[in-house]
């Protein structure tokens, strides 16, 4: 694991933090750009050690550098990421920022004109129009405070690819390269560092914006080789192959371990059970 420290200062913060807000322009992205290379994050090298576990009673017990947990564990234990942090952890800290799920507490808060067609499998969620990040910037600006304020050292933002999918908006492959960056913005200006994940198109697009990727079944999808651009930069790549698609250790780790990913093996609920690589 290793520790990337940026210069900031408060004024800076301050100041690209307006912008985020504002109309995603030319200048606007160059800021973004500035933002990055300002804030100090955590960053975990290549072959950083980790588990995730979304459902069940967290395991803490596993013997890994990194946990990615729900963001919202904590409403239900508050000191959870204290312990975790006690025991020599880092956390990384999960929300959905390409749909909306009608199961959060804060639900209510998103307006109907940002709700486009159901996720496909998953009838609680609904795509979002991310071009509107004036109606969801206080929102996930919430959701980013209390992140910060709960201690995670990072993010996990889910479905930034919804240009590649059905989501009843009209999302061009720019809407999807703009909106990332602008999460990128939400968690650096907070200190937290952000994860690419499951958008290898763009990586040439986002690489300099996001520090480590996560990827869901690249193995089984074929393209594990896109992510190399993060080991190649110094920085993890937390790869996750699913039971469920019929795969086994031995089918991804060999590969996973030649590309410098940290690889596991897990259910589709994403529980404690786990398998690494090697």
């Amino acid at each position: 694991m290793m520790f990337f420290f940026r210069t900031s200062s408060l004024f800076l913060v301050c100041f690209c933090l307006c912008l985020s807000s504002c109309k995603q322009d030319s200048n606007a992205e160059k800021n973004s750009l500035f933002l990055f290379l300002l804030t100090r994050v955590w960053i975990p090298s290549p072959g950083t050690s980790f588990q995730i576990q979304f459902s069940g009673t967290l395991d803490e017990s596993v013997n890994v550098e990194v946990f990615d947990i729900d963001s919202d564990l904590t409403d239900s234990d508050p000191t959870v990421i204290q312990r975790l942090h006690s025991a020599g952890k880092r956390v990384i800290c999960y929300i959905d920022v390409g749909s909306y799920e009608d199961y959060r507490s804060d639900a209510s808060k998103f307006p109907s004109e940002v709700l486009g067609n159901v996720y496909a499998g998953f009838p609680d969620e609904r795509w979002l129009d991310i071009r509107r990040m004036d109606l969801l910037f206080p929102i996930f600006s919430a959701r980013f405070d209390k992140a910060k304020a709960q201690g995670c050292d990072g993010i996990d933002p889910d479905n930034v690819n919804g240009y590649q999918n059905d989501t009843g908006f009209p999302l061009s492959a720019w809407d999807q390269i703009r909106f990332n960056r602008w999460i990128s913005d939400l968690a650096h200006i907070r200190g937290m560092s952000v994860g690419l994940k499951n958008d290898p198109e763009q990586i040439s697009d986002l690489i300099w914006y996001f520090d480590w990727s996560v990827t869901e079944s690249c193995y089984d999808g074929g393209w594990c080789d896109l992510e190399e651009a993060f080991p190649n930069k110094g920085s993890a790549v937390f790869q996750i192959e699913y039971v469920e698609n019929g795969t086994t250790k031995n089918d991804f780790c060999s590969q996973s371990i030649s590309l410098h990913f940290t690889g596991l093996l897990k259910n589709q609920s994403l529980d404690a059970y786990r398998e690494s690589c090697p």
